[in-house]
């Protein structure tokens, strides 16, 4: 017999409306607004166990920013990570990865120091982005990894 498993979710705001939405870790589709239909921000955890579901099959392009409880840098960009999201809604997955309760992930990606950012299109990383850095220098670094496969 097996353990039915809960869809694992987290809750945002709606942007255009400001009502609270659930938005599933894994979907199909971008999330929308339950009260206004719009695109919502997709902001979700994952760890070693979900990671290939949850970041590798997703239907848009993922920032995977890769942190620590402890770590000071993490907690000042993790509020602009957030806003490049929110500003790419409907084009752009966040996915957070405490690297602490993913030891495999950190492994994997060779996770030297944190934070460590990332963008995967089709499980495929396109860019990485070791340490904090100011917003400005993130969002270009973001445009530059995000078109470049574009381009391509």
């Amino acid at each position: 017999m097996t353990a039915s498993v809960t869809p694992r979710t987290s809750t945002v705001t709606c942007p255009h409306c400001g009502k609270r939405n659930r938005v599933p870790a894994v979907a199909g589709t971008v999330p929308k607004c339950g009260n206004c239909h719009q695109t919502l921000p997709w902001i979700v955890d994952a760890g070693d166990d979900d990671f290939a579901e949850v970041a590798e099959q997703a239907p848009v392009p993922v920032l995977v920013d890769l942190w620590a409880t402890w770590c000071g840098p993490c907690r000042m960009v993790s509020p602009v990570l957030e806003r490049l999201a929110t500003e790419r809604t409907g084009d752009l997955k966040l996915v957070k990865v405490d690297v602490d309760a993913a030891p495999r992930l950190s492994q994997r990606f060779q996770v030297r120091a944190v934070p460590t950012l990332m963008v995967l299109r089709d499980g495929e990383v396109l860019a990485g982005q070791p340490g904090a850095a100011p917003e400005p220098a993130l969002r270009t670094w973001l445009d530059q990894a995000l078109r470049s496969k574009a381009d391509s």
